[in-house]
């Protein structure tokens, strides 16, 4: 008969005469205490008993073996459960050692599925978490597995055996997965299950207090049965899994209120910071009011004080919509990367601060860029009562120029030099009126204002004088060398233009002198500019500026209320009409004409044409005209025609 665990029949022999004659049975029991010390597998414990009745031993004898078998199998099957519960109380330990020094959630839960999978020795073993938010359970961690639908499954609660561990808080083990109708089966999970291969599955719940919080498993991919002893191992990990969730998130909780705090301290010193910016912008806006300081001056102490670029923008450049919504709500409002607070006053607007590229403002900050925009106001309010007052008396001294010829010429320029006024330079005389006609008497007499207040502002900066008159407004402006009067009335024309958005002519007279000495030449001069300002309403160029020297003697046949375009019309119309239709040049060849001396000869070589080109076009010109078209009388009636249309058609270039 063969061995199976190599004891020969010398050993068992050798093993039965070490006991002495006539002893107990109990050195029967000698060959298999020696398999004990061996740690010899079950089937070996029967070899003694075999090789006993191949000998012929004595019923007797075969009864002791048999006993001293059972009796040895025995005390192995206990000493193999010692060593399971040894290797469990080990993993324990060394879970729960692994779960005081928690660092890493996903680690611990990893070392536990791994341990369970060892310990119950299965193939698979795989750790599901409870969703709240969506009312199921998912995979959280797994170890053995391959198929990756299986490592991604959810489950609703009540589906599948861990669904339904989920559902009662108690555990379930199934033999054979697919055969057991026990719990709801759903293709989802059958499908995954299916790829993974598992057939023997053992869930049991992860509690915190009376909440299950998840299902640990073990389950391999054969039919198995899973014994008492084996789930309540399992639930072991279990709990500790349970114990390594909750410290989890304790410890979250905890960093995340020492986070709060954190932040909370951060706040509170941020907060600290403001406020004593806040108090130091107050400060240095009080220290520029009392010292006289100007709007940029606040500007550039906000600047320092919010860490950014505070510009000062008037209300036409500033973003209108936002400076709107700030000046309603009283408010610093965002715009973009901006934040911009109104300046104004009794609901005018006056400007804005802009803070630039600045998404992100603190309240306080906000409030600090309010209250600057208040003094700013504040600021240009007493700039505006002051250079009022100023404008009032530059306006009553230009009145005195006009008006009061006789008044003492040093006194004038006394009275110019606190000004900073020079009557003794160069000056030139500007009639400006607004062209728009206002609806009603208050819309017109509220244009006039701006006007003036606008012509006042530029006479301040360009050291002149400014008065209302006539409807309209008289400047006195200083011409700088190499300047001429024209120029200067048109520069004057658009910059009023643009000021009071609306069109604005100016009609200037030749330059001055000597003022102060000659007072009544200021009179006669505005008297120029009039004439001009009247020229350029009759020949349809509003909203542009002319002087005196752009006309020449028609400036006094100008003067009045004359039908230019009629005379024009009646006179070279038909010429003119021509021109238009065809293309041709008929206008200018009689400007040229004209210019030449009415010569044909020089005419052609001004015009760099044939003579006998001149010729055909003047031959046009007598049958649109007539005849006599070259006799004095119709020729300076041309000529002066000629002379209006050019300067009419000025303003349409």
């Amino acid at each position: 008969m063969s061995n199976p665990v190599g004891m020969s029949r010398d050993h068992v022999q050798s093993a039965e005469r070490s006991v002495p004659a006539g002893a107990s049975s109990g050195s029967a029991e000698a060959p298999f205490l020696e398999l004990l010390a061996r740690g010899a597998s079950p089937d070996a414990y029967e070899q003694p008993v075999l090789l006993a009745r191949a000998e012929g031993r004595p019923a007797e004898r075969i009864v002791v073996l048999e006993q001293a078998k059972l009796l040895a199998l025995r005390v192995r099957s206990e000493l193999e459960g010692r060593r399971r519960r040894e290797a469990e109380l080990s993993a324990l330990f060394e879970t729960a050692h692994d779960l005081a020094g928690l660092r890493d959630l996903d680690a611990v839960l990893q070392a536990i599925v791994q341990r369970a999978r060892s310990l119950l020795g299965t193939d698979v073993a795989y750790l599901s978490l409870n969703d709240p938010a969506r009312g199921d359970t998912y995979m959280r961690v797994t170890e053995g597995s391959v198929a990756a639908r299986f490592q991604q499954l959810r489950l609703g609660m009540g589906e599948g055996l861990g669904g339904l561990v989920a559902q009662t808080a108690r555990p379930y083990v199934t033999d054979d997965y697919f055969k057991d109708d026990r719990f709801q089966h759903t293709l989802t999970i059958d499908a995954g299950v299916r790829d993974e291969g598992l057939v023997a599955i053992l869930g049991v719940p992860l509690m915190l207090g009376h909440h299950v919080i998840g299902v640990l498993f073990a389950a391999d991919r054969r039919a198995r049965v899973f014994e008492r002893e084996q789930i309540a191992l399992l639930g072991s990990f279990a709990a500790l899994a349970a114990a390594a969730i909750d410290t989890a998130n304790l410890l979250t909780e905890t960093r995340s209120a020492l986070a709060d705090l954190e932040r909370a301290n951060e706040i509170i010193r941020d907060r600290s910071g403001v406020i004593e910016r806040a108090s130091d912008v107050h400060d240095r806006l009080a220290e520029l009011v009392l010292r006289g300081g100007g709007v940029h001056d606040v500007a550039a102490a906000v600047s320092e004080v919010l860490d950014g670029t505070v510009e000062f923008a008037d209300a036409t450049t500033a973003p209108p919509r936002a400076l709107e919504v700030s000046r309603v709500e009283g408010h610093a409002v965002r715009h973009a990367d901006d934040w911009i607070a109104a300046v104004a006053a009794g609901g005018e607007l006056l400007g804005a601060l802009v803070l630039r590229g600045h998404p992100g403002l603190d309240p306080v900050d906000q409030r600090t860029l309010e209250r600057a925009a208040m003094v700013t106001s504040l600021l240009l309010l007493a700039r505006r009562s002051a250079a009022e007052a100023e404008q009032r008396v530059r306006g009553e001294l230009l009145d005195d120029l006009l008006d009061a010829r006789d008044r003492d010429p040093r006194l004038l320029r006394e009275r110019a030099s606190r000004l900073d006024a020079d009557l003794d330079a160069t000056h030139v005389v500007l009639a400006a009126r607004l062209d728009a006609a206002p609806a009603d008497a208050d819309q017109e007499a509220a244009a006039r204002r701006r006007l003036w207040s606008a012509a006042s502002h530029l006479a301040a900066t360009r050291h002149g004088l400014a008065a209302a008159r006539d409807g309209g407004t008289v400047l006195l402006l200083p011409l700088e060398a190499g300047d001429t009067a024209t120029r200067l009335a048109r520069r004057t024309a658009r910059h009023l233009g643009t000021a009071v958005h609306e069109a604005v002519t100016v009609g200037a007279s030749a330059p001055v002198e000597d003022l102060a000495a000659h007072p009544d030449a200021v009179a006669a001069a505005y008297d120029e500019g009039r004439r001009c300002l009247d020229a350029l309403r009759l020949l349809g160029r509003s909203g542009d500026g002319s002087a005196a020297e752009d006309f020449g003697f028609l400036g006094l046949l100008l003067a009045g209320d004359r039908d230019i375009a009629g005379f024009v019309g009646r006179t070279i119309g038909q010429v003119v009409t021509y021109d238009e239709r065809r293309g041709t040049d008929l206008l200018r060849t009689l400007d040229a004409y004209f210019a030449c001396g009415m010569s044909p000869a020089r005419t052609k070589d001004e015009l760099h044409v044939h003579v006998n080109t001149v010729a055909q076009r003047l031959e046009r010109v007598g049958r649109l005209l007539g005849d006599d078209w070259q006799s004095p009388a119709r020729a300076l009636e041309i000529q002066l025609a000629l002379r209006l249309h050019r300067l009419s058609t000025q303003a349409q270039r």
